[in-house]
């Protein structure tokens, strides 16, 4: 969400957002809208001061003079009656415009229709060179009855996965590893519910666009959480700090969903897009400085680099361009690893700046050191991700003999194994 005060003084620069996201937004209607919302409320205030006004002459009134003040106190009643009907449905139009309107991209970020147009900023570590035919991940975990497929969906639908034995110790090392980088850098660690109430999504800007990608519990009035970005970016709503509270930085830990709706017939082998996976999110609320929010994405990006190649993962950094980094992006960046069987990377951390486009959303402020209160601006990053990271670990660390080798970093949180077998 952006001030409307922005809006109805840069309409230029919000068509050039709109252009470059490809956002499919109709600024003209919420213009119109606004001028509506402001007309009526303006007319409804003077009909509302006219009333209090004419009220006051009744008591002062002679006998004869009242009824004719009590009938044009009633005719005033009934125009404010008349108006707030429309009002109200003008605000609700109002309201679920200003929900929809994209953020104003960073100068820097490059100009861009979809992925295709992400530019490559940094590439390390040597893709692993086999000297034996090596496996997928799917043919890994069922080669070692590490993972069920097909008796899970049955039970559980289509796009579910059990991990067994070594695979469920392995993931639960990942997160504890990511979680122990996180917490040496001042984060605190915190463990999310699953469930979000619906204001919480459209918190964080994952609704109205992106309700086919949630599941919903009507009859609880609840909602399934992807990230652990949801839950953290409520915690505050309402709140106002004193700038000496921020930075705030969480390690939000979750069980997460996504219908994955459209992208049925794509990447539906094994462990790539599944409907429920675990997260290790950070997610930080600073103060409203432009300089200070790109430090911060900066460090969200440096920690997730340090947990891939703490993995001994070949990994490239992309930026994305304006067309593939969402409504409310100001600048995003995605690490992508490598991935043998498909001789291709794959994102599997996302490292955003949003600005104030959420805490506009969720009325988070702050008070500076000069007293004004301000809008916070919030940054979040993957932390890890699993299953998906799992598979660039096991397709890249197979050896010759069957086993998959463990990164030094994992060693002692597998019971000092180096392998797996």
């Amino acid at each position: 969400m952006l001030d409307i005060k922005f809006i109805r003084e840069n309409p230029d620069v919000l068509r050039k957002a709109i252009e470059v996201k490809n956002a499919k937004f109709d600024l003209d209607a919420l213009l119109a809208v606004d001028k509506e919302v402001v007309a009526l409320k303006t007319q409804l205030q003077e009909l509302q001061a006219s009333r209090n006004a004419h009220s006051k002459k009744i008591p002062k009134a002679s006998k004869e003079e009242r009824p004719a003040l009590i009938e044009e106190g009633r005719k005033i009643g009934n125009e404010v009656d008349a108006i707030k009907p429309i009002l109200a449905e003008k605000e609700a139009t109002y309201k679920d415009l200003m929900y929809q309107v994209p953020n104003i991209p960073s100068a820097d970020a490059p100009l861009g229709n979809s992925e295709e147009d992400n530019v490559e900023i940094k590439k390390s570590g040597s893709l692993p060179n086999f000297d034996f035919k090596p496996l997928d991940h799917v043919e890994i975990l069922e080669k070692n009855q590490w993972a069920d497929f097909e008796k899970v969906s049955q039970v559980c639908g289509s796009r579910s996965y059990s991990l067994r034995n070594d695979m469920v110790l392995l993931e639960l090392a990942v997160h504890r590893y990511a979680m122990e980088i996180l917490q040496k850098k001042g984060f605190t660690l915190v463990s999310f519910p699953a469930f979000v109430r619906e204001e919480a999504l459209y918190g964080t800007g994952h609704l109205p666009k992106g309700r086919d990608q949630v599941y919903e519990l009507p009859e609880h009035d609840l909602h399934l959480s992807g990230t652990a970005e949801v839950q953290a970016n409520s915690l505050h709503a309402g709140e106002i700090f004193s700038e000496s509270d921020l930075p705030i930085l969480y390690a939000g830990y979750s069980t997460c969903f996504r219908s994955e709706a459209g992208s049925y017939g794509r990447d539906v082998r094994g462990l790539i897009r599944v409907h429920q996976f675990m997260k290790v999110e950070q997610y930080i609320i600073c103060k409203n400085d432009e300089a200070e929010s790109k430090m911060w994405h900066d460090k969200l990006l440096e920690t997730s680099i340090e947990i891939v190649e703490g993995l001994e993962l070949p990994y490239r950094v992309v930026e994305c361009c304006t067309g593939d980094m969402g409504d409310g992006k100001v600048r995003m960046y995605d690490v992508e690893c490598w991935v043998p069987s498909e001789s291709k990377y794959r994102e599997t951390h996302s490292c955003s700046s949003l600005h104030d486009w959420q805490t506009r959303r969720t009325n988070t402020r702050y008070r500076d050191s000069e007293g004004s209160v301000k809008f916070c601006h919030t940054l979040n990053n993957t932390a890890i991700a699993t299953p998906r990271v799992l598979v660039s670990l096991l397709e890249c660390h197979q050896k010759s003999d069957g086993t998959i080798g463990l990164p030094k970093a994992l060693q002692p949180l597998m019971g000092g194994k180096t392998s797996l077998s």
